[in-house]
């Protein structure tokens, strides 16, 4: 299944050029803040799948709907810094992910298809990452590799946007609009393998970023080892699996594009007109 919510907070499940609504069906009736998905990820895990029939169902067409983050506040987002050995290579570091570990992003960073990454600053470079994302559906604690992909729920398309300056990657990832993410989460059971997708990344109409999965350090199952070996993962949860090579500087008015194979297509916009010189930050 591809999961979607669209047209404010609505649970929709793609179907071909449509989505069929079926909020009624699978989440409960009291919203949150984390959204109708994330209720039901949090269903399935308790209850198990639910069996649904779609006839007769309302329908929008997919083209008309307004698409939003598939999981507005996650419980939290776990980052693979360096898990490419290309990107190693083109930021001339040192480490990688075996040296350095994960880290985590602000659940409040987290837009959603056609919305902006807002650029901080006019004097700082802000680029683009593109990157697999992986939703946690079982709650996983010190999991072994082989047996990771069990607490998957799904995958989507996320974003992990960076200012390149000297603060912890913590906070240079985690500014308001620096985690797109979506368009949808397509359930783990349409990707046997997340170790073998294709991933491109476009802006401003110029492909920067185009790699395979099969070429992160970490791999999806190795990852998810080796980070519910340092915190409890829980359903909702969403890793960024780490970008390629080929990250770059935003501007104001570029359109940024995430494809990946099997999973979907996330576009959303870079709006720089807020941007204010790095020295005038709040602080100094």
């Amino acid at each position: 299944m591809r999961l979607a919510l669209f047209n404010k907070g609505r649970l929709g499940l793609v179907d071909g050029e449509d989505l069929v609504d079926v909020t009624d069906l699978l989440a409960p009736s009291t919203t949150t803040p984390s959204g109708a998905l994330h209720q039901y990820i949090e269903l399935v895990d308790r209850d198990g799948a639910r069996q649904f029939d779609l006839s007769g169902r309302a329908r929008v067409p997919l083209a008309q709907a307004v698409l939003e983050a598939p999981l507005p506040r996650p419980g939290k987002i776990v980052g693979a810094p360096v898990n490419y050995l290309d990107h190693k290579a083109e930021m001339q570091y040192s480490t990688s992910i075996a040296d350095l570990g994960v880290f985590l992003k602000a659940n409040s960073s987290v837009i959603g298809p056609g919305q902006d990454i807002v650029l901080p600053y006019s004097d700082k470079r802000t680029d683009q990452e593109g990157e697999l994302g992986v939703v946690i559906g079982r709650t996983a604690s010190r999991v072994r590799a082989e047996d990771a992909l069990d607490y998957v729920f799904g995958y989507t398309c996320v974003l992990d946007i960076t200012v390149r300056s000297g603060e912890d990657r913590s906070t240079r990832k985690s500014f308001d609009t620096f985690t797109p993410v979506g368009p949808w989460v397509v359930t783990a059971d349409e990707i046997p393998d997340p170790d073998a997708l294709e991933l491109r990344c476009d802006v401003a109409g110029k492909t920067r970023q185009r790699a395979n999965t099969a070429d992160l350090i970490f791999g999806v199952r190795q990852l998810i080892a080796y980070t519910s070996s340092v915190m409890a993962l829980h359903p909702g949860d969403v890793i960024a699996t780490g970008t390629p090579a080929g990250v770059g500087p935003l501007a104001h008015g570029d359109r940024v594009v995430v494809d990946i194979e099997q999973v979907g297509r996330l576009e959303v916009g870079v709006d720089g007109s807020q941007a204010i010189p790095y020295e005038q930050r709040p602080g100094r």
